[in-house]
């Protein structure tokens, strides 16, 4: 594969979370996510998006919202869990993503907010009206998706990089 060829990156936010008594990194999905979750990955299979790879923070309900929305997905991609990835900021965000393999054309990150919102708007530096405006409106809700591609090779995406093609979160 070219790297002149697009990269697809979704940014996927956890389904949503229970409040019991456990640290944060802990914390399981609750009824809702738990309906939530499966709804998303069949929004993204629906899409036709052929992931190369997962990443996914090592929390709870990270997890649980990949575990429930892969079995979705018709074909299921390679997984990594990455530590670095629960309550990263953009650019940490940013680094995770330059590290990626370079065989990977479509990637899913299962992340956290704001982390994930504020990486979607750091790389976006074009994108489809009605997907902006979407998620301008709507914020970054639990199960909510942002798709973004850009052009060239992992090491190269940087903030302004990437067009924001589409956005979807569940109804509420």
């Amino acid at each position: 594969m070219s790297v002149a060829e697009p990269r697809r990156i979704v940014l996927l936010r956890h389904a949503k979370a229970d409040w019991p008594q456990v640290a944060d990194h802990e914390r399981p999905l609750a009824e809702r996510g738990r309906k939530d979750a499966p709804v998303a990955g069949r929004r993204l299979a629906d899409s036709g998006f052929d992931f190369d790879l997962a990443l996914c923070s090592t929390s709870t309900r990270t997890r649980e919202t990949w575990k429930l929305a892969v079995h979705e997905l018709p074909h299921r991609p390679k997984t990594v869990y990455e530590e670095r990835i629960y309550d990263a900021s953009p650019g940490e965000l940013v680094a995770v993503l330059n590290e990626t393999p370079e065989d990977a054309r479509t990637v899913v990150l299962i992340g956290h907010n704001p982390g994930v919102h504020g990486l979607a708007e750091v790389l976006t530096g074009r994108a489809d009206a009605g997907a902006r405006d979407r998620m301008t409106r709507r914020g970054f809700p639990t199960s909510a998706f942002a798709v973004l591609t850009f052009d060239g090779p992992w090491k190269t995406l940087e903030p302004g990089a990437a067009s924001l093609d589409d956005y979807w979160a569940p109804s509420e």
